[in-house]
Protein backbone atom coordinates (compact mmCIF):
# COMPACT_ATOMS: atom_id res chain seq x y z
CA UNK A 1 0.00 0.00 0.00
CA UNK A 2 1.36 3.42 -0.91
CA UNK A 3 1.83 6.14 1.68
CA UNK A 4 -0.91 8.16 -0.03
CA UNK A 5 -3.30 5.22 0.24
CA UNK A 6 -2.52 4.80 3.93
CA UNK A 7 -3.22 8.46 4.58
CA UNK A 8 -6.47 8.33 2.59
CA UNK A 9 -7.69 5.41 4.67
CA UNK A 10 -6.48 6.85 7.95
CA UNK A 11 -8.37 10.12 7.59
CA UNK A 12 -11.71 8.44 6.95
CA UNK A 13 -13.98 8.29 10.01
CA UNK A 14 -14.66 4.79 11.33
CA UNK A 15 -17.64 3.99 13.51
CA UNK A 16 -17.67 0.18 13.52
CA UNK A 17 -16.01 -2.92 12.07
CA UNK A 18 -18.39 -4.42 9.49
CA UNK A 19 -18.84 -8.18 9.33
CA UNK A 20 -17.72 -9.50 5.94
CA UNK A 21 -18.25 -12.77 4.11
CA UNK A 22 -16.62 -14.12 0.94
CA UNK A 23 -18.14 -16.42 -1.66
CA UNK A 24 -15.36 -17.66 -3.91
CA UNK A 25 -11.78 -17.62 -2.61
CA UNK A 26 -9.74 -18.47 -5.66
CA UNK A 27 -6.84 -16.28 -6.75
CA UNK A 28 -8.81 -13.04 -7.01
CA UNK A 29 -10.90 -13.74 -3.91
CA UNK A 30 -7.79 -14.42 -1.82
CA UNK A 31 -6.14 -11.30 -3.20
CA UNK A 32 -9.04 -9.16 -2.00
CA UNK A 33 -9.14 -11.01 1.33
CA UNK A 34 -5.47 -10.19 1.90
CA UNK A 35 -6.07 -6.53 1.07
CA UNK A 36 -8.91 -6.34 3.58
CA UNK A 37 -7.29 -8.51 6.28
CA UNK A 38 -4.11 -6.40 6.46
CA UNK A 39 -6.14 -3.46 7.78
CA UNK A 40 -8.17 -3.53 10.97
CA UNK A 41 -11.29 -2.28 9.18
CA UNK A 42 -13.58 -5.30 9.32
CA UNK A 43 -14.15 -8.81 10.62
CA UNK A 44 -13.98 -11.57 8.01
CA UNK A 45 -16.64 -13.87 9.46
CA UNK A 46 -17.16 -16.70 6.96
CA UNK A 47 -16.49 -17.97 3.46
CA UNK A 48 -18.00 -20.31 0.89
CA UNK A 49 -15.41 -22.24 -1.11
CA UNK A 50 -16.00 -25.82 -2.35
CA UNK A 51 -12.33 -26.34 -3.20
CA UNK A 52 -10.71 -27.58 0.03
CA UNK A 53 -7.22 -26.37 -0.87
CA UNK A 54 -8.47 -22.86 -1.63
CA UNK A 55 -10.62 -22.86 1.52
CA UNK A 56 -7.58 -23.76 3.64
CA UNK A 57 -5.56 -21.00 2.01
CA UNK A 58 -8.34 -18.50 2.68
CA UNK A 59 -8.52 -19.55 6.33
CA UNK A 60 -4.79 -18.88 6.66
CA UNK A 61 -5.53 -15.29 5.65
CA UNK A 62 -8.47 -15.00 8.06
CA UNK A 63 -7.91 -17.72 10.73
CA UNK A 64 -11.13 -17.03 12.64
CA UNK A 65 -13.48 -17.29 9.66
CA UNK A 66 -15.98 -20.14 9.31
CA UNK A 67 -16.37 -22.26 6.20
CA UNK A 68 -19.98 -22.54 5.03
CA UNK A 69 -21.41 -24.81 2.36
CA UNK A 70 -23.80 -22.39 0.62
CA UNK A 71 -24.59 -18.74 0.04
CA UNK A 72 -27.74 -19.11 2.15
CA UNK A 73 -25.66 -20.39 5.07
CA UNK A 74 -23.21 -17.54 4.59
CA UNK A 75 -25.99 -14.95 4.61
CA UNK A 76 -27.29 -16.40 7.89
CA UNK A 77 -24.09 -15.24 9.64
CA UNK A 78 -25.32 -11.72 10.32
CA UNK A 79 -23.16 -10.07 7.67
CA UNK A 80 -22.95 -6.42 6.74
CA UNK A 81 -21.41 -7.21 3.36
CA UNK A 82 -20.42 -10.05 1.07
CA UNK A 83 -17.62 -10.11 -1.51
CA UNK A 84 -18.45 -12.19 -4.60
CA UNK A 85 -15.59 -13.76 -6.55
CA UNK A 86 -17.30 -16.67 -8.29
CA UNK A 87 -17.69 -17.44 -12.03
CA UNK A 88 -19.38 -14.64 -13.99
CA UNK A 89 -22.56 -16.60 -14.61
CA UNK A 90 -23.33 -16.53 -10.87
CA UNK A 91 -22.59 -12.88 -10.11
CA UNK A 92 -26.01 -11.35 -10.75
CA UNK A 93 -28.07 -14.04 -9.00
CA UNK A 94 -25.75 -14.16 -5.97
CA UNK A 95 -25.65 -10.37 -5.69
CA UNK A 96 -29.46 -10.15 -5.82
CA UNK A 97 -29.80 -12.90 -3.21
CA UNK A 98 -27.46 -11.04 -0.85
CA UNK A 99 -29.12 -7.68 -1.40
CA UNK A 100 -32.56 -9.18 -0.84
CA UNK A 101 -31.29 -10.30 2.56
CA UNK A 102 -30.16 -6.76 3.38
CA UNK A 103 -26.46 -7.52 2.83
CA UNK A 104 -24.29 -5.08 0.88
CA UNK A 105 -22.27 -6.41 -2.07
CA UNK A 106 -18.78 -6.07 -3.49
CA UNK A 107 -18.73 -8.01 -6.78
CA UNK A 108 -15.95 -8.92 -9.13
CA UNK A 109 -16.42 -7.75 -12.69
CA UNK A 110 -18.56 -8.29 -14.60
CA UNK A 111 -21.45 -7.48 -12.31
CA UNK A 112 -23.64 -9.28 -14.84
CA UNK A 113 -23.53 -10.86 -18.28
CA UNK A 114 -25.89 -8.31 -19.83
CA UNK A 115 -27.48 -4.93 -19.26
CA UNK A 116 -30.75 -6.62 -18.31
CA UNK A 117 -29.03 -8.58 -15.54
CA UNK A 118 -27.07 -5.53 -14.38
CA UNK A 119 -30.28 -3.50 -14.20
CA UNK A 120 -31.86 -6.21 -12.03
CA UNK A 121 -28.92 -6.11 -9.58
CA UNK A 122 -28.96 -2.32 -9.31
CA UNK A 123 -32.74 -2.39 -8.84
CA UNK A 124 -32.30 -4.90 -6.00
CA UNK A 125 -29.66 -2.69 -4.36
CA UNK A 126 -31.89 0.37 -4.62
CA UNK A 127 -34.94 -1.46 -3.24
CA UNK A 128 -32.91 -2.91 -0.35
CA UNK A 129 -31.13 0.43 0.18
CA UNK A 130 -27.80 -1.37 0.34
CA UNK A 131 -24.33 -0.52 -0.89
CA UNK A 132 -23.31 -2.05 -4.22
CA UNK A 133 -19.79 -1.83 -5.60
CA UNK A 134 -17.97 -3.56 -8.48
CA UNK A 135 -14.24 -4.27 -8.40
CA UNK A 136 -13.20 -1.78 -11.09
CA UNK A 137 -9.74 -1.76 -9.61
CA UNK A 138 -8.03 0.30 -12.32
CA UNK A 139 -9.95 3.37 -11.12
CA UNK A 140 -7.62 3.32 -8.11
CA UNK A 141 -4.37 3.53 -10.02
CA UNK A 142 -2.57 6.77 -9.24
CA UNK A 143 -2.06 7.47 -12.95
CA UNK A 144 -5.74 7.06 -13.78
CA UNK A 145 -6.69 9.48 -11.03
CA UNK A 146 -4.03 11.94 -12.16
CA UNK A 147 -5.40 11.88 -15.71
CA UNK A 148 -8.95 12.27 -14.45
CA UNK A 149 -7.92 15.28 -12.39
CA UNK A 150 -6.11 16.84 -15.36
CA UNK A 151 -9.31 16.56 -17.39
CA UNK A 152 -11.50 17.93 -14.61
CA UNK A 153 -9.15 20.88 -14.05
CA UNK A 154 -9.11 21.62 -17.82
CA UNK A 155 -5.33 21.16 -17.95
CA UNK A 156 -5.56 19.30 -21.27
CA UNK A 157 -8.09 21.59 -22.96
CA UNK A 158 -10.97 20.16 -24.93
CA UNK A 159 -10.69 16.38 -24.87
CA UNK A 160 -11.38 14.74 -28.22
CA UNK A 161 -9.61 11.35 -28.27
CA UNK A 162 -9.19 8.52 -25.77
CA UNK A 163 -7.11 5.49 -26.74
CA UNK A 164 -7.26 2.41 -24.50
CA UNK A 165 -5.83 -1.09 -24.91
CA UNK A 166 -5.52 -4.27 -22.87
CA UNK A 167 -3.75 -7.13 -24.63
CA UNK A 168 -3.00 -10.27 -22.63
CA UNK A 169 -0.49 -12.88 -23.78
CA UNK A 170 -2.52 -15.50 -21.90
CA UNK A 171 -6.10 -16.66 -22.05
CA UNK A 172 -8.22 -17.77 -19.10
CA UNK A 173 -7.53 -21.28 -17.82
CA UNK A 174 -11.16 -22.11 -16.95
CA UNK A 175 -13.60 -23.49 -19.50
CA UNK A 176 -16.48 -21.29 -18.33
CA UNK A 177 -14.72 -18.26 -19.85
CA UNK A 178 -15.11 -19.80 -23.32
CA UNK A 179 -18.85 -20.49 -23.06
CA UNK A 180 -20.77 -17.29 -23.95
CA UNK A 181 -23.84 -18.50 -22.04
CA UNK A 182 -21.77 -18.71 -18.85
CA UNK A 183 -19.36 -15.81 -19.31
CA UNK A 184 -21.42 -13.35 -21.32
CA UNK A 185 -18.51 -12.92 -23.72
CA UNK A 186 -14.79 -13.27 -24.27
CA UNK A 187 -11.94 -10.79 -23.98
CA UNK A 188 -14.31 -7.80 -24.05
CA UNK A 189 -16.20 -9.07 -21.00
CA UNK A 190 -12.94 -10.06 -19.29
CA UNK A 191 -10.58 -7.19 -20.19
CA UNK A 192 -12.46 -4.68 -22.31
CA UNK A 193 -14.91 -4.02 -19.49
CA UNK A 194 -12.09 -2.21 -17.64
CA UNK A 195 -11.44 -0.07 -20.71
CA UNK A 196 -15.10 0.85 -21.09
CA UNK A 197 -15.34 1.73 -17.41
CA UNK A 198 -12.16 3.85 -17.52
CA UNK A 199 -13.28 5.74 -20.62
CA UNK A 200 -16.68 6.56 -19.11
CA UNK A 201 -15.59 7.08 -15.48
CA UNK A 202 -12.72 9.39 -16.41
CA UNK A 203 -15.10 11.69 -18.30
CA UNK A 204 -17.87 11.49 -15.65
CA UNK A 205 -20.02 9.15 -17.75
CA UNK A 206 -20.87 11.07 -20.91
CA UNK A 207 -23.70 9.83 -23.13
CA UNK A 208 -22.59 7.09 -25.55
CA UNK A 209 -24.35 7.96 -28.80
CA UNK A 210 -22.89 5.30 -31.09
CA UNK A 211 -20.77 2.16 -30.87
CA UNK A 212 -18.91 0.44 -33.70
CA UNK A 213 -17.05 -2.80 -33.08
CA UNK A 214 -15.31 -5.78 -34.66
CA UNK A 215 -14.95 -9.13 -32.90
CA UNK A 216 -12.65 -11.99 -33.89
CA UNK A 217 -12.06 -15.57 -32.79
CA UNK A 218 -8.91 -17.40 -33.90
CA UNK A 219 -8.44 -14.81 -36.65
CA UNK A 220 -11.96 -15.09 -38.02
CA UNK A 221 -14.49 -12.29 -37.74
CA UNK A 222 -17.54 -13.17 -35.68
CA UNK A 223 -20.89 -12.30 -37.22
CA UNK A 224 -24.27 -12.50 -35.51
CA UNK A 225 -24.91 -15.09 -32.83
CA UNK A 226 -21.95 -17.38 -32.28
CA UNK A 227 -21.03 -20.29 -30.06
CA UNK A 228 -17.49 -18.88 -29.92
CA UNK A 229 -16.27 -16.04 -27.74
CA UNK A 230 -14.00 -13.35 -29.12
CA UNK A 231 -10.27 -13.39 -28.42
CA UNK A 232 -9.65 -10.05 -30.16
CA UNK A 233 -11.88 -6.99 -30.37
CA UNK A 234 -11.85 -3.35 -31.32
CA UNK A 235 -14.52 -0.78 -30.59
CA UNK A 236 -15.08 2.92 -31.19
CA UNK A 237 -17.35 4.78 -28.80
CA UNK A 238 -18.85 8.04 -30.02
CA UNK A 239 -19.36 10.14 -26.89
CA UNK A 240 -21.07 13.45 -26.37
CA UNK A 241 -19.11 16.65 -27.20
CA UNK A 242 -17.58 14.87 -30.22
CA UNK A 243 -15.22 12.74 -28.13
CA UNK A 244 -14.08 9.44 -29.60
CA UNK A 245 -12.83 6.55 -27.47
CA UNK A 246 -10.88 3.82 -29.29
CA UNK A 247 -10.68 0.48 -27.47
CA UNK A 248 -8.86 -2.75 -28.27
CA UNK A 249 -8.33 -5.90 -26.24
CA UNK A 250 -7.27 -9.49 -26.75
CA UNK A 251 -6.37 -12.81 -25.23
CA UNK A 252 -3.29 -14.79 -26.24
CA UNK A 253 -1.72 -11.80 -27.97
CA UNK A 254 1.68 -12.22 -29.62
CA UNK A 255 2.91 -9.20 -27.70
CA UNK A 256 6.43 -10.28 -26.75
CA UNK A 257 5.53 -9.84 -23.07
CA UNK A 258 2.81 -10.78 -20.59
CA UNK A 259 0.56 -7.81 -21.27
CA UNK A 260 0.24 -4.48 -23.04
CA UNK A 261 -2.01 -2.02 -21.17
CA UNK A 262 -2.41 1.62 -22.14
CA UNK A 263 -4.72 4.55 -21.40
CA UNK A 264 -4.06 7.72 -23.40
CA UNK A 265 -6.01 10.99 -23.53
CA UNK A 266 -5.54 13.77 -26.07
CA UNK A 267 -6.85 17.32 -25.76
CA UNK A 268 -6.33 20.66 -27.48
CA UNK A 269 -3.84 21.81 -24.81
CA UNK A 270 -2.04 18.60 -23.93
CA UNK A 271 -2.07 14.85 -23.64
CA UNK A 272 -1.49 12.19 -21.00
CA UNK A 273 -0.61 8.52 -21.13
CA UNK A 274 -0.58 5.75 -18.55
CA UNK A 275 0.97 2.45 -19.59
CA UNK A 276 2.28 -0.72 -18.01
CA UNK A 277 6.03 -1.15 -17.65
CA UNK A 278 7.91 -4.18 -18.93
CA UNK A 279 4.75 -6.16 -19.67
CA UNK A 280 3.72 -6.08 -16.00
CA UNK A 281 0.10 -6.38 -14.85
CA UNK A 282 0.87 -4.23 -11.80
CA UNK A 283 3.54 -1.64 -12.66
CA UNK A 284 2.44 1.55 -14.44
CA UNK A 285 4.00 4.83 -15.48
CA UNK A 286 2.12 8.03 -16.30
CA UNK A 287 3.31 10.95 -18.42
CA UNK A 288 1.99 14.40 -19.27
CA UNK A 289 2.64 15.71 -22.81
CA UNK A 290 2.91 19.32 -23.97
CA UNK A 291 3.94 19.40 -27.62
CA UNK A 292 7.35 17.72 -27.82
CA UNK A 293 7.91 17.86 -24.06
CA UNK A 294 6.98 15.16 -21.57
CA UNK A 295 6.83 14.99 -17.79
CA UNK A 296 6.63 11.85 -15.68
CA UNK A 297 3.73 12.08 -13.24
CA UNK A 298 3.96 8.70 -11.53
CA UNK A 299 6.13 5.59 -11.55
CA UNK A 300 6.06 2.13 -9.98
CA UNK A 301 6.01 0.55 -7.49
CA UNK A 302 2.43 1.06 -6.37
CA UNK A 303 0.24 -1.30 -4.33
CA UNK A 304 -3.16 -0.52 -5.83
CA UNK A 305 -5.12 -3.60 -6.90
CA UNK A 306 -6.88 -4.16 -3.54
CA UNK A 307 -7.89 -0.53 -2.99
CA UNK A 308 -11.38 -0.95 -4.45
CA UNK A 309 -12.14 -3.64 -1.84
CA UNK A 310 -10.67 -1.50 0.95
CA UNK A 311 -12.74 1.47 -0.19
CA UNK A 312 -15.89 -0.67 -0.03
CA UNK A 313 -15.10 -1.87 3.49
CA UNK A 314 -14.29 1.68 4.59
CA UNK A 315 -17.66 2.83 3.26
CA UNK A 316 -19.40 -0.04 5.07
CA UNK A 317 -17.88 1.11 8.35
CA UNK A 318 -19.80 4.39 8.10
CA UNK A 319 -22.85 3.56 5.95
CA UNK A 320 -24.16 0.60 3.98
CA UNK A 321 -26.89 2.53 2.17
CA UNK A 322 -27.47 2.59 -1.59
CA UNK A 323 -25.32 4.96 -3.64
CA UNK A 324 -26.91 6.48 -6.78
CA UNK A 325 -23.52 6.06 -8.51
CA UNK A 326 -24.37 2.37 -8.79
CA UNK A 327 -26.59 3.34 -11.72
CA UNK A 328 -23.39 3.81 -13.69
CA UNK A 329 -22.80 0.06 -13.65
CA UNK A 330 -25.81 -0.14 -15.96
CA UNK A 331 -24.14 2.33 -18.34
CA UNK A 332 -21.04 0.12 -18.54
CA UNK A 333 -23.17 -2.99 -19.14
CA UNK A 334 -25.22 -1.21 -21.81
CA UNK A 335 -22.06 -0.20 -23.66
CA UNK A 336 -20.79 -3.79 -23.55
CA UNK A 337 -24.12 -4.96 -24.97
CA UNK A 338 -23.64 -2.51 -27.85
CA UNK A 339 -20.13 -3.82 -28.52
CA UNK A 340 -21.52 -7.34 -28.72
CA UNK A 341 -24.30 -6.31 -31.15
CA UNK A 342 -22.43 -4.26 -33.78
Amino acid sequence: MTAASQVALAVQPRTRRPRIGFIGTGWIGQSRMKAIAQWDLSEIVAIVEPNERMARAACEIAPDCLVKNSLDALLDCGLDGVAIATPSTLHASQAIAALNCGVSVFCQKPLARSCVEAHAVVDAAREADRLLRVDFSYRFLQGVRQIRNLIREDELGQIYILDLAFHNAFGPDKGCFYDPQLSGGGCVMDLGIHLVDLALWTLDFPVVSQVRSELFSAGKRLRGQSHDVEDYATATLQLENDVLAYLSCSWKAHAGCDALIEFSVYGTQGGARMHNVGGSFYDFQTELFRGTKSEILSMPPEDWDGLAALDWVQKLSTSNRFEPEAERFIDVASTLDSIYTP
